[in-house]
């Protein structure tokens, strides 16, 4: 007898298998997203150090255990992220009034300047709560193809196709736009235009680039314009669907255990009593 392998499971949002320890890139991009919206919204209203360093440490444990991540991605969450609370909190904390925190102790003094400790914590719960809501937001940035949350939204938002497929047509001409750049700098330096070093050299170099930027921007509108008047884009209040995407039970589940997580954080925390 040949033996029976388990296939590898396929994230129905990407194009290439997906093994299962990375089960985030299964679930539906509108429950990876709608799940953490709440907390995202509350915590820009909390003061505390407690509650966004929780919701921090939710979103890595998140992350690190169900994401695929590159090794940008990886150098972001483990370097980056950190380092940008670091920087944040001095950068906050020299901005706080110096009269609100005048009783706590001294940190740092230079001259008739005083950085006081009270001004770092509020500086440092500032931080943390930027960084808990970009945290949260990566949940689903890191793990999300654009077509597929547009799909999503379509699908199971009921969306109007004519808006969300417009708005993704329009989404794709950054990158082009990136590409068709590269493709001009190296044309101008073939022909050894644009030459010299300084700031007026490269604003000259930049002026150069606008005319054709502009042309092939406008020649690739034209080929998106036609290429979806001939599939007959906006005939038909619907439209059939080649990829379709589901909402299945790991979806609700996700959806479910996220906002109740959410919800007893912010209830043990209660980061809105009176102090």
């Amino acid at each position: 007898m040949v033996p029976v392998t388990e296939p590898t499971p396929v994230d129905p949002y990407a194009d290439a298998p997906v093994p299962a320890r990375f089960w985030l890139h299964g679930i539906n991009p509108l429950a990876k997203f709608g799940a953490v919206v709440p907390a995202m919204a509350l915590l820009a209203f909390t003061r505390d150090l407690l509650t966004p360093t929780i919701f921090l440490a939710l979103a890595y444990a998140v992350m690190l255990t169900g994401a695929r991540l590159t090794r940008r991605a990886a150098a972001v969450l483990l370097l980056g992220v950190p380092l940008a609370v670091v920087v944040l909190s001095v950068g906050f904390g020299v901005w706080v009034d110096a009269a609100q925190v005048a009783d706590t102790t001294a940190f740092v003094r230079i001259g008739d300047w005083t950085l006081h400790s009270g001004a770092l914590l509020s500086g440092l719960a500032t931080a943390l709560r930027l960084a808990a809501i970009l945290a949260l937001a990566l949940i689903g940035g890191l793990t999300t193809h654009g077509p597929d949350l547009v799909r999503a939204a379509v699908q199971q938002l009921r969306v109007p196709y004519r808006i969300g497929y417009t708005a993704l047509a329009a989404y794709r001409f950054v990158p082009r736009f990136g590409y068709e750049l590269s493709i001009i700098r190296a044309a101008h330096r073939v022909r050894g235009q644009g030459g010299g070093r300084g700031p007026l050299a490269r604003l000259a170099r930049g002026w150069g680039y606008i005319v054709p930027l502009l042309a092939s921007g406008i020649r690739h509108a034209e080929r998106v314009a036609l290429s979806m008047d001939a599939r007959a884009f906006g005939a038909y209040p619907t439209r059939t669907e080649r990829h379709v995407v589901l909402w299945r039970t790991r979806d609700t589940i996700f959806t479910a255990t996220v906002l109740l997580a959410s919800a007893a954080v912010l209830a043990l925390t209660f980061p809105w009593q009176p102090s």
